[in-house]
């Protein structure tokens, strides 16, 4: 049987364990809606609503097993997903820990509901997830008559979780290249590195530090992304860069390749060397675990926000500024590490994507010329102020996507200000009605089905 993925972010997945398992030994029930994506083939599933079904109305004494969803809240919950173009699947609960299946009856069941409920669908995916205390399988019924076991849940929050049918059993590392850091988090911390896809947006003077250290981390795919070729002003903060790219205009993204491999030959590298609000290019993000962006353009913060929005990409937005007076006098220096999650730490709340920079950036130099904006100076940068955000945001998502801390109770950007001292967690703002983050927004978890604010190219 075919698998698939399934993607929920924390805040979600909680109600739904906390209604499962309150602590009696019984049985519980559910329905979630999910929108899907598809990459390299295979199906991921991004649950976007969750419907508690209610003891003794929503969820009753069964006819054959032991409790099932009743008919009227099944009805209104696949007319929903329907009308929403969105997968209805019905959740129950086991006793078990770290593995967990459907019973022959639950089976039976799927076979005696699931073709019926498959017409009123209309082409949607139907199906239904079973959980252990520590576990989870689906069994997903589609259109053409395939059904598909889970893979894995990856359940998105300040850390990441990862659910399976079964416990997993790593691999060891035999040529002991990452015997110091195996000893800080283990085999599986290291086959999780192994398997999982990064991308990174940006490959100048931060997303080149963020390469590197990936790499010699063993991460094991690259998805690197930029349009960008070396200069001579690039060699003071670029790692990796000589004077001879410099001089034949060798591309960002070429350069970071070479540094990936260096430090890692088996690592599979990606090269994209167009920008990111061409669609295409983003869509090819969609099959990442998780996301750092290095650009600095308020373009390429729409497409990364709306990225792990819509599907579930967990990331971070990485940077560096350095304010100076008209005399020339510093006002600041500070590094930036604003970590991204569905739901939470959105830049549209933050105000850090500005509309008028983004019409800006969508005209030509000579149309700003025209329109009086002129073409802006570029940004001073200097690379231990680059370095500084960038292993921060490493270290972050390494203890995070290993699930080497406590989940925190909320998220927090991180700033550095040098010339006072000063570092700074902020938690970010939050606007319950915004329509890229929010649960009743029209892009939260939707997946293919909703464009992404992109380009064609």
């Amino acid at each position: 049987m075919n698998r698939c993925r399934l993607r929920m972010a924390r805040q979600d997945f909680d109600v739904v364990w906390n209604h499962l398992f309150p602590g009696d030994d019984d049985e519980h029930g559910a329905v979630l809606l999910a929108g899907t994506s598809c990459a390299r083939g295979q199906l991921t599933l991004h649950v976007r609503e969750v419907h508690l079904a209610q003891e003794g109305s929503d969820y009753v004494k069964g006819t054959i097993g032991y409790r099932a969803l009743a008919p009227k809240f099944i009805h209104r919950l696949i007319t929903r997903a329907r009308d929403e173009r969105l997968v209805y699947l019905a959740v129950h609960n086991h006793g078990s820990d770290w593995e967990v299946g459907f019973s022959q009856i639950d089976y039976d069941s799927h076979e005696r509901g699931y073709p019926a409920l498959l017409q009123i669908a209309r082409g949607m995916p139907v199906g239904a997830l079973v959980f252990g205390l520590r576990s989870l399988q689906a069994d997903v019924w589609l259109s053409d008559g395939k059904r598909l076991e889970l893979d894995e849940a990856v359940i998105v929050g300040n850390t990441i979780r990862r659910l399976t049918p079964l416990a997993q059993k790593a691999a060891l590392d035999k040529e002991g290249n990452y015997d110091r850091q195996i000893r800080m988090f283990g085999n599986s911390g290291q086959a999780l590195l192994a398997k999982c896809r990064i991308g990174i947006i940006g490959l100048g003077g931060i997303g080149s530090v963020v390469a590197e250290y990936l790499a010699r981390l063993g991460v094991g795919e690259f998805f690197l992304v930029d349009d960008d070729k070396v200069d001579e002003s690039n060699l003071s903060r670029i790692v990796g860069t000589s004077t001879s790219d410099a001089k034949a205009r060798v591309r960002k993204v070429e350069v970071a390749k070479r540094l990936i491999l260096e430090a890692n030959d088996r690592a599979e590298v990606h090269l994209i060397p167009r920008d990111v609000v061409e669609e295409s290019v983003a869509k090819e993000l969609v099959a990442c675990d998780f996301l750092f962006l290095a650009a600095d353009s308020m373009r390429a913060r729409l497409v990364f926000n709306a990225l792990v929005h819509q599907y579930f990409i967990p990331g971070v937005q990485l940077g560096s500024k350095i304010r100076s007076d008209n005399a020339g006098a510093l006002l600041d220096v500070m590094s930036a590490n604003r970590p991204v999650r569905p739901g939470h730490g959105c830049l549209w709340c933050n105000q850090l994507i500005d509309p008028s920079e983004l019409s800006k950036e969508a005209k030509t130099d000579a149309e700003r010329k025209a329109q009086a904006y002129g073409v802006e100076e570029p940004n001073p940068s200097v690379i231990s102020l680059n370095a500084i955000s960038a292993s921060h945001a490493v270290n972050d998502f390494l203890l995070d996507y290993l699930g080497l801390r406590p989940e925190r109770s909320s998220l927090h950007y991180e700033h550095f200000h040098f010339l006072n001292c000063k570092h700074s967690l902020v938690e970010p703002r939050r606007d319950k009605q915004c329509p890229e983050c929010s649960q009743t927004g029209l892009r939260y978890g939707r997946g293919d089905a909703m464009s992404l604010p992109c380009t064609q190219g």
